[in-house]
C-alpha cells in the first residue's frame, strides 16, 4: 500500500481549473492517532515527491483530556521527524443542553481547520472503511435520506471554496493497523474512545464487532451503498438547481419561495425543493415531520392566517403569497436619530440595522428639498399605520399602513425602513416614496437616497 499515492488520487481527481489556481496548501487534520499517523507519515513521502504545494500539519487541543498536553507534544515531535511544520491550535469546546461532547467538540475543531485555511486550501482527513459504516449507521438512526447516506466522500467541496480528500477512505482498520505496525509508526491512544457513552464507540466497540463476524465484508458492501446514495443524489441536486429558480424571487432584499409555484409541484418535490431553498440560505435542514408541518402552514392555512415558525436557526414567515426565511436573532428594535445637519446625512448616510446603509446625494431639482431653518430633521423607523402620506406620483394620499401592503413591504420589515422627517412630518420613506409636499423645484438642490 503506497499511501503517497492515494493523496495523489485525490489530487487527480480536483476539478483541473482548480490546478491552474496558486499553488494551494494541503492541511491534515492531525490527532496522532494511528490514522491521521500513517496518513502523516504517507503525506511526509508525497511532500517530497509534490513540491509546490504548502503543507500542515493541524493539531487541535480540545482540554478534555488530561493528556490533551502530552498528544500536542507528540504531534509536535512526529512533525518534526517527518520534516512537516506542526501546528497546535487550542479551542474551547462549549457544552450546551441536548448538544453531544462530540458533536461541540467537531464544530470547534472544523472551525480551527479552516481558519488555517484559504480558498482553494486542501484540508485533509484520516477516515477510512470503518469511520464510513460508522457514519452510516448513525445516518440510519437519525433518519437521514439518500444524502445522509451518501455519508463520506473521497473527494467533495468544503466550507464553500475548499477541498476535503480522504485518502485512507477504502483501506479497512485493520490495514490501518497493520501498516503503523509494519513501518514501526508510534501513536497515541485516546481513551475517550473506548468510553461507549458516545455514539460512535457504542458502534466501533460492540455493533461493528458483531456485524463484521456475521457479514466479514459489510464494511465494503456499507460504501457502495453510500457511493450509489452519493450518486443518486447528484441526480437530485442537479434536477434541483433547475427547478429552484422557478419558485425563487428577491423581496425586500431577502431570497423567498413564491408559493403558487411551488404548489404546481407534486408532494415530494414540494419536500425537496423547501429543504433545498433552507440549504441555499445556509440554514439546517428540517426534520420531515417539520417539512410536512411548514408546507401545511405555507401552501393550506388561511389567506389572513399569520404564519410564524421557528426552528433552531431560522423563523419561516409568509406574506402576499411568498415564504420568508428568515435569520432567527434577537433584534434590537431601530431608535430614532436626530440629525443636526444635512451634512450628516450626506457624509455618514443613514445606518438601518447591522448589515443595511442608505446613503444620501444631492442635485439639482430631483429628490425632496431641503430642510429650513426652523425644521427638525429626524429619521424614523416607526410612525403610526394611521399617519397620511401622498407619494411623489398619486394625487390622493393614503393611510401609510395601507401603502405598506400596496408596496408589499412584510410588517416584519416595516420598522427597518429608515422615514425621514421634517419636525416629525414625514418627508421620504426611503427606498419607496417622496412625499409630493416636500418635492424640490427644478430650480433648487434636492435630497435623494441610494440604499448600499
Amino acid at each position: 500500500m503506497d499511501i503517497a499515492q492515494l493523496i495523489q488520487r485525490c489530487i487527480d481527481e480536483l476539478p483541473s481549473i482548480e490546478l491552474s489556481q496558486k499553488p494551494r496548501k494541503v492541511v491534515l487534520a492531525y490527532s496522532g492517532g494511528v490514522d491521521s499517523e500513517i496518513l502523516a507519515q504517507g503525506l511526509s513521502l508525497f511532500a517530497k515527491q509534490q513540491p509546490q504545494f504548502e503543507y500542515q500539519l493541524l493539531h487541535v487541543h480540545h482540554g478534555l483530556s488530561v493528556n490533551a498536553n502530552r498528544w500536542a507534544l507528540h504531534c509536535q515531535a512526529q512533525a518534526a521527524k517527518y520534516q512537516l511544520p506542526c501546528s497546535v491550535v487550542h479551542v474551547e469546546v462549549k457544552l450546551a443542553p441536548r448538544v453531544s461532547v462530540e458533536a461541540a467538540a467537531r464544530l470547534v475543531r472544523y472551525q480551527a481547520l479552516t481558519a488555517q485555511m484559504d480558498a482553494a486550501d486542501i484540508l485533509m482527513t484520516a477516515h477510512h472503511q470503518d469511520d464510513q459504516l460508522e457514519t452510516i449507521l448513525l445516518a440510519l438512526k437519525r433518519g437521514l435520506g439518500p444524502k445522509g447516506l451518501s455519508a463520506m466522500g473521497r473527494v467533495q467541496p468544503f466550507d464553500k471554496d475548499k477541498w476535503l480528500i480522504r485518502p485512507l477512505l477504502d483501506m479497512k482498520k485493520t490495514d490501518v493497523e497493520a501498516y503503523a505496525s509494519k513501518h514501526h509508526i508510534t501513536h497515541i491512544q485516546d481513551e475517550s474512545n473506548f468510553d461507549e457513552k458516545y455514539d460512535r464507540n457504542f458502534l466501533r466497540q460492540s455493533i461493528i464487532p458483531a456485524l463484521k463476524q456475521r457479514w466479514s465484508a459489510i464494511a465494503a458492501t456499507a460504501s457502495r451503498s453510500a457511493e450509489l446514495c452519493a450518486m443518486q443524489q447528484s441526480v437530485v441536486d442537479e434536477e434541483m438547481a433547475t427547478r429552484l429558480p422557478s419558485i425563487q424571487s428577491r423581496q425586500e432584499g431577502e431570497s423567498v419561495i413564491e408559493l403558487a409555484a411551488l404548489a404546481e409541484y407534486s408532494a415530494a418535490w414540494q419536500a425537496l425543493l423547501l429543504r433545498g431553498h433552507m440549504e441555499q440560505l445556509g440554514f439546517a435542514p428540517p426534520s420531515k415531520v417539520q417539512v410536512q408541518q411548514i408546507l401545511s402552514q405555507l401552501l393550506d392555512a388561511k389567506a389572513d392566517a399569520n404564519i410564524d415558525i421557528k426552528l433552531a436557526d431560522v423563523v419561516i414567515k409568509r406574506f402576499k403569497g411568498a415564504g420568508y426565511f428568515l435569520t432567527l436573532t434577537k433584534e434590537v428594535p431601530l431608535s430614532k436619530i436626530t440629525v443636526s445637519s444635512i451634512d450628516e446625512i450626506l457624509e455618514q448616510g443613514i445606518s438601518c440595522g447591522t448589515e443595511k446603509r442608505v446613503n444620501a446625494s444631492l442635485a439639482l431639482g430631483a429628490g425632496v428639498r431641503l430642510p429650513r431653518a426652523d425644521e427638525k430633521v429626524t429619521i424614523e423607523f416607526a410612525l403610526p399605520g394611521s399617519t397620511r402620506c401622498q407619494p411623489h406620483n398619486r394625487n390622493k394620499g393614503r393611510e401609510l399602513k395601507k401603502l405598506w401592503q400596496e408596496f408589499a413591504v412584510p410588517p416584519w420589515a416595516r420598522a427597518k425602513v429608515p422615514l425621514l422627517c421634517y419636525n416629525g412630518k414625514l418627508v421620504c420613506a426611503i427606498g419607496y416614496w417622496n412625499e409630493k409636499a416636500y418635492l424640490c423645484s427644478e430650480s433648487e438642490q434636492g435630497l435623494s437616497f441610494t440604499a448600499n
